[in-house]
């Protein structure tokens, strides 16, 4: 899984097949988040648009009616879940080549991914948040910090022993283990924001998502649409409260 081309090389296959550039929802995001968190492989994802749309050229081509326009992603779900069918080998192998390339050519250097984690640990600190959910953020301030600075020990470590891209492959804290420790910490902060939200905030979030779920829950299982609608929740509690998101996914390029 690439951590930082899949949201995007999803967003680029929609707008090119679309014909336009129409921007991703909220709820596209949290579909997208889905797709990820479930292992779907990138590949498989563009697969699915790609026959999502040369399915509607085709009916185009037989009906004398106006196409309709496609404005979102979910509309895709269906063929995406057929493409993971039709090719769980393929992706598998794909899979295992990418986890054979050497961790340097990911940009996952320990120095790096410790500032990430004391920036996030920063708009933590000083975010002003309910008492409950204020007292997560500090919490996870610190945890971040405390990482942070394993990171920078082995960064340093691995610069004296003579290596030239210090990352952590070989540290006993390798890169699933420490974003799964990312996830179940995003994860307690926004159980903290979800008990210290207001009713008529979190209802009304959930009647906008049902809304734009509303012409693909055709489309969708039910467990997915589900998932979507949690991850919308959770993305845009978040922004509202200008927090950070902590898998390293989000990680920005330097």
């Amino acid at each position: 899984m690439n951590y930082f081309n899949y949201f995007t090389e999803i967003e680029m296959r929609f707008q090119q097949r679309r014909g336009s550039l129409l921007m991703l929802s909220t709820l596209d995001w949290a579909l997208i988040e889905t797709w990820r968190e479930a292992g779907v492989p990138l590949d498989a994802v563009l697969r699915g648009i790609d026959a999502a749309f040369d399915k509607q050229a085709a009916q185009t081509q037989r009906s004398t009616r106006r196409p309709r326009k496609v404005n979102g992603l979910a509309w895709c779900a269906q063929a995406v879940l057929e493409a993971v069918e039709q090719s769980k080998d393929a992706a598998i192998g794909a899979q295992s080549e990418a986890d054979s390339k050497p961790q340097r050519e990911s940009g996952f250097e320990s120095d790096r991914i410790a500032r990430y984690l004391e920036r996030n640990a920063a708009l933590l600190s000083a975010a002003n948040l309910p008492a409950p959910a204020n007292a997560a953020a500090s919490v996870t301030a610190i945890r971040l910090r405390e990482l942070a600075a394993d990171l920078s020990l082995l960064s340093s470590r691995s610069v004296a022993e003579g290596s030239a891209f210090p990352s952590l492959d070989s540290a006993p804290l390798n890169l699933e283990a420490l974003d799964r420790t990312l996830t179940v910490l995003e994860e307690k902060l926004f159980a903290a924001l979800l008990t210290a939200a207001p009713e008529d905030q979190l209802v009304a979030l959930r009647e906008q998502a049902a809304r734009e779920l509303a012409p693909y829950r055709g489309k969708m299982q039910a467990v997915q649409i589900k998932q979507v609608q949690q991850q919308f929740l959770q993305k845009r509690l978040l922004e509202a409260h200008s927090l950070p998101r902590l898998s390293l996914f989000y990680m920005p390029q330097e």
